[in-house]
């Protein structure tokens, strides 16, 4: 397994070890030990799994009170998948980082908590496995509008589908201080 790190620290794109043959591959999305010692000592409570169309975008999401560590796989498609540094104390704060991540490799990305994430789906459908350090609460979800000029992420030109919900998110220079309680992560 390999790690590569991004300009944000706390967003690491993961090289897990991938088994090829004529067959087909092999990995291991995910084994504990590994993953601890490779810094990553989030303990994963949940699994969760979307599914998207070309074109799609979803995001930028985030829980509010309860922060989410995240490890993200690829199972079929491409992605491009962007986190936002939401960590008020963070000397990143405000800034993006956006990675291609596709079945291609097998590529796979930690986010820690505190981040807001979304991506936009490159071809074809997508699926996208999720690890995450907290049970979802549809109730505790926060967002941050995808094209927030002040953050300027460079998003790829195949956007054509937003839900009402995403488009509809704050800036990021309106989010106010309770929905961003966790300044000290």
């Amino acid at each position: 397994m390999k790690l590569h790190k991004t300009p944000l620290d706390g967003f690491i794109v993961i090289e897990p070890d991938l088994f090829l043959d004529d067959r087909g591959f092999f990995l291991e999305t995910y084994q504990e030990e590994r993953y601890y010692k490779a810094g990553i000592i989030d303990k994963f409570v949940q699994d969760n799994h979307s599914r998207s169309a070309e074109g799609v975008l979803r995001g930028m999401h985030f829980q509010i009170k309860n922060p989410q560590a995240q490890i993200i796989t690829i199972m079929s498609g491409s992605v491009y998948y962007v986190c936002v540094d939401l960590r008020r104390n963070s000397s990143t704060f405000g800034r993006w980082h956006g990675v291609e991540l596709s079945d291609k490799g097998m590529m796979q990305m930690y986010m820690a908590p505190g981040f807001a994430g979304g991506f936009c789906v490159l071809e074809g459908v997508a699926d996208l496995h999720y690890k995450v350090s907290g049970e979802y609460d549809p109730y505790d979800e926060g967002g941050l509008v995808w094209n927030d000029p002040d953050i300027a992420i460079q998003w790829p030109s195949k956007i054509n589908n937003i839900s009402d919900r995403d488009e509809k998110f704050s800036k990021l220079i309106n989010l106010e201080a309770d929905e961003l309680p966790w300044i000290n992560l």
